[in-house]
């Protein structure tokens, strides 16, 4: 499929659903309205991004949601209370994420079992940090999360600076185009003299970067942090990247899309707490929706291809 399709359907999803809650409810067509619709979107925006950057490499990583869910823990009570501990604990986390990268490349070992094993360890670490729900959000933080600019809510500039900084990266400078080699042929980026096991650590420090601030923000928004605060964002990032135009292997992503794909699923829920659908069944709403919009993706590929 053109890149140019790729984004069209994510930006006609998230078109498509905006119009129905205006339709549903117009009050929402506001400063206020929108704010209250995308408040939650720049963390979900920010792990989406971190876990496109995995699968660009041709891996997908499973402990997405409770290292997001860590990393809000150690916000919510060492940066708040000792930040330079905090920092620092945030940073060894940045790092561990490379390693996990290098060891995965190193010994080629499978990623969905290394991540998956991952994240029970940080879940444990979380509950260590936070055994109970609580802690607080760093001042600055807070203040920063819910700034009111003027003219547009504070969740659309940052989701647009979100794309912007991904696109940057990931499609415009010489690092992305060797992450996307990566992902793409391995082989060649091998015999052109790169290092694999240093490429996919990168890949994997950035990503762990933009989970750092996914969970930075999640805080600065709640206020709180909970071990299990963040568990959902292993599939609603997946689901993300997939919805923005991302694909599997071969290094394919898009940034932009994989943001508008976030906002998309966030506005999701909003429409479906609209329609009064119990919330036993909005996950699966949400899921008949990205399969629809898979859907009519395979339908636009097949018509290129004839």
């Amino acid at each position: 499929m053109r890149p140019d399709l790729r984004i069209l359907l994510p930006v006609l999803s998230l078109a498509v659903l905006l119009a129905l809650v205006f339709w549903l409810q117009p009050r929402a067509m506001s400063y206020r309205g929108l704010n209250l619709l995308f408040n939650l979107a720049v963390p979900i925006a920010l792990a989406t991004v971190a876990q496109m950057i995995i699968i660009m490499v041709n891996d997908i990583d499973l402990s997405m949601g409770t290292f997001v869910s860590f990393v809000a823990c150690v916000t919510a009570t060492f940066v708040h209370d000792t930040p330079v501990i905090g920092y620092l604990m945030l940073a060894g986390a940045v790092l561990a994420y490379a390693a996990i990268g290098a060891l995965i490349q190193a010994r080629d070992l499978p990623a969905i079992v290394v991540t998956l094993g991952m994240s029970f360890v940080w879940a444990g670490l979380a509950v260590l940090v936070l055994p109970t729900p609580g802690g607080a959000a760093p001042e600055w933080l807070r203040t920063l999360m819910t700034a009111r600019p003027p003219f547009v809510p504070m969740a659309v500039i940052a989701a647009a600076l979100i794309a912007l900084v991904g696109h940057l990266i990931v499609m415009r400078s010489s690092f992305g185009v060797l992450l996307r080699g990566l992902g793409g042929n391995e082989k060649s980026v091998a015999k052109a003299g790169w290092s694999p096991v240093l490429l996919r650590a990168s890949a994997y420090g950035l990503a762990g970067l933009f989970a750092v601030l996914a969970g930075m923000t999640l805080v600065g928004l709640t206020t709180a942090a909970d071990a299990n605060i963040a568990l959902r964002y292993t599939l609603l990032s997946i689901a993300g990247v997939i919805l923005g135009g991302g694909e599997f292997t071969g290094g394919r992503v898009s940034p932009v899309g994989a943001v508008i794909g976030a906002l998309t699923l966030t506005l999701a829920a909003s429409f479906l707490s609209f329609l009064k659908l119990s919330s036993d069944w909005q996950i699966g709403a949400q899921g008949a929706i990205l399969i629809l919009v898979l859907a009519a993706r395979l339908l636009f590929a097949r018509r290129a291809r004839a």
